[in-house]
């Protein structure tokens, strides 16, 4: 990573407070400066993730974000390195790597810079943030993937899809969400187990030539857009429930676009057609 041509213009702090009372107690990581930045953080990028933090004493958030990294690094004992930035007296520090908003988190893998963080976030968010760190490095041959423990409802789920019993593994999954409304993993395990009892034991081919034949039928043009996610075609399936949206309203249009976002959750968030069909979505409901 070479320095932007404004690495000497200073970063826009107007939207900080005073600073806190205690700003002696020491911030955990590798204090970062423009000669440590270029001479060690980003080499040593290559051998392991360098996880940067700019950083405030005027923002509480962003001092408990850090504080938060500095119990992750230590519990995971030299499989990354934690480094901050303190915006008050790094700002062309923090204006290279692109600070606009406090906290900003940057890792470096392998010499490239990736932003990963733009508000504060508490330790078990930072968690699952920090292992998919660690997995997009083990990618390119640097360190080992985190191994991520299992809860006991995503095991029994996982057994019962063994088996092919669906409908234990969706009860497995709900109680999980029950318990964690917001794990990602179990709202993918539940969209997918969905999807496999709605088209178990479904003739495709004929479902797919009943879609054809009748373009208004919402149960049929359901069946066809899983049909078509299971064997691959997302955008047809997107563009087929979006037409609905479009010409339907109420409690119609409400069960396609639910539909749709189910799944919308069964494909990387990142993947433009999502995106692409996601902003139709919008469009056709606002």
């Amino acid at each position: 990573m070479s320095l932007p041509p404004n690495f000497s213009q200073a970063v826009d702090l107007s939207s900080l407070g005073k600073p806190a009372p205690d700003t002696t107690t020491p911030m955990p990581g590798v204090e970062v400066n423009p000669q440590n930045l270029q001479a060690e953080l980003l080499p040593l990028s290559v051998t392991k993730p360098v996880v940067v933090l700019c950083w405030s004493a005027r923002s509480p958030g962003s001092v408990e974000t850090l504080r938060a990294l500095g119990n992750l690094e230590a519990a995971d004992s030299g499989k990354w390195l934690l480094a901050h930035v303190d915006v008050d007296t790094q700002a062309p520090v923090a204006q290279a790597l692109q600070a606009r908003i406090i906290p900003h988190g940057v890792v470096f893998i392998n010499g490239q810079v990736i932003p990963f963080l733009e508000q504060p976030l508490n330790e078990t968010q930072l968690r699952e943030v920090i292992n998919k760190i660690l997995t997009v490095a083990a990618e390119q041959g640097i360190g080992e993937e985190p191994a991520v423990p299992t809860e006991p409802e995503e095991d029994e789920a996982l057994a019962a899809l063994d088996k092919g019993d669906y409908e234990s593994a969706e009860a497995a999954y709900k109680k999980l969400l029950e318990r964690k409304p917001n794990d990602n993993f179990a709202k993918f395990g539940l969209a997918q187990v969905q999807l496999l009892l709605r088209t178990e034991g479904i003739d495709g081919q004929k479902i797919m030539e009943d879609a054809v034949s009748h373009p208004d039928d919402i149960s049929i043009q359901l069946s066809c857009a899983d049909i078509e996610i299971m064997s691959g075609y997302l955008e047809p399936a997107f563009e087929r429930l979006l037409r609905l949206v479009v010409i339907l309203n109420g409690d119609e249009q409400k069960t396609v676009k639910d539909r749709l976002l189910e799944l919308f959750a069964l494909v990387d968030p990142a993947d433009p057609r999502v995106i692409k069909a996601r902003a139709q979505l919008a469009n056709a409901l606002f």
